[in-house]
């Protein structure tokens, strides 16, 4: 059973008006693959424990712990870790968990890697930003695509980061699907992701890629459904989710 340990914040980032990132000093931390998560506990001074999971964002090969939360108005956790946490403050940390949602860069030549076709929703960014900042770092020749859905530009997680990603490696493609407003001078009308266009900006199943899918429970299903009705192997795609 891995055990809590005490973490330093040493660092944060705002986001988005919804969302921070926190880095996070942990004596010993053994390091993380692409797609893991950490349990962050808080106790009150009566007491009184919470526990919530968080997706690591960081890249493998930096050897940093760092965090993104998005805050829930009614959460118990998310609303002090994303407005009133500060660096120097302190939390305890359970983890790295997770050994199905990941993906490391593969080494033999003789044996390449598949394309890797990344789709998320909202908050469900942050694992697959782990693998794309270690994709990048360890300049990878992975065919790398992105279909990231969320509400509007002011929302999106580390959209200038990922600009910039794309512009700099030519193996990583981003699509983006905005549901309530779109950047000026947007050639289409902001709604929601629907199987056509989910369909038509993944590679094709011919490809055999290997598919990674996170975002609320609703989102995730109704990707998976729409991906395996296309034609995709159903054992060619990993999921996680969040929500009920």
């Amino acid at each position: 059973m891995v055990s809590w340990r005490p973490a330093l914040v040493v660092s944060e980032r705002r986001e988005t008006s919804e969302a921070r990132t926190l880095g996070l000093d942990i004596e010993g931390w053994p390091g993380h693959v692409a797609g893991q998560h950490v349990d962050v506990r808080l106790t009150a001074e009566d007491g009184y424990t919470a526990v919530r999971s968080y997706s690591i964002s960081s890249s493998s090969p930096s050897g940093r712990l760092e965090i993104t939360v998005d805050r829930l108005d009614d959460g118990e956790v998310s609303p002090y870790l994303v407005d009133l946490l500060s660096a120097g403050d302190r939390i305890e940390i359970r983890g790295p968990s997770g050994g199905w949602f990941v993906w490391s860069p593969e080494t033999a030549p003789a044996a390449p890697p598949r394309a890797l076709q990344l789709i998320g929703g909202g908050s469900g960014i942050v694992p697959l930003m782990s693998m794309i900042r270690t994709h990048a770092e360890t300049a990878s020749g992975t065919a790398f695509r992105l279909l990231y859905s969320v509400r509007s530009p002011a929302l999106a997680l580390y959209r200038d980061e990922l600009l910039r990603l794309e512009r700099d490696d030519a193996a990583l493609h981003l699509e983006w699907a905005y549901s309530r407003e779109t950047p000026g001078g947007w050639p289409t009308p902001p709604a929601r992701l629907d199987r056509e266009r989910t369909v038509a900006a993944v590679f094709p199943p011919a490809v055999g890629a290997e598919i990674y899918v996170c975002g609320a429970s609703p989102f995730v299903e109704s990707v998976t459904q729409w991906l395996v009705e296309a034609g995709h192997l159903a054992d060619h795609i990993k999921t996680e989710r969040y929500g009920g």
